[in-house]
Order: C-alpha cells, then sequence, then structure tokens
C-alpha cells in the first residue's frame, strides 16, 4: 500500500525516471506526487499509482 511519505520506485519501463526511488508527498485521483532528491536537485513529478511499487526504505543501511 502506497501513502504519503512511503518510499517508492517507477516501474514503467518507458518512463524517464524509471528505476529511480523518491518519497510520496501527496495522492490524489489515482496518482502520487513523488518527491526525487539528489545531489544539487529537487524534482517533484506526478504518476499513476500503477506506475509505482512502494519499497523499504531502510533495505542495506547498517545499525
Amino acid at each position: 500500500m502506497i501513502f504519503p511519505g512511503s518510499a517508492v520506485r517507477v516501474t514503467n519501463l518507458d518512463d524517464t525516471y524509471y528505476g529511480f526511488q523518491g518519497l510520496v508527498q501527496r495522492i490524489s485521483d489515482g496518482k502520487a506526487a513523488v518527491l526525487f532528491e539528489g545531489g544539487n536537485w529537487d524534482k517533484l513529478v506526478t504518476f499513476t499509482l500503477s506506475e509505482l511499487e512502494a519499497v523499504d526504505a531502510t533495505a542495506g543501511r547498517k545499525k
């Protein structure tokens, strides 16, 4: 399930952002606004929910 604040990955092979991971900022009408942050840029992009998959944001972190 995808909620605001969830970490997601873009799964649409035809999209420029395929494979990118970001944070969901808001959800409305079956679409999600996803914030991508990296280095010196931030970008907010809208996707349909079917183009996204939830990811475990804590995977791979060492304690």
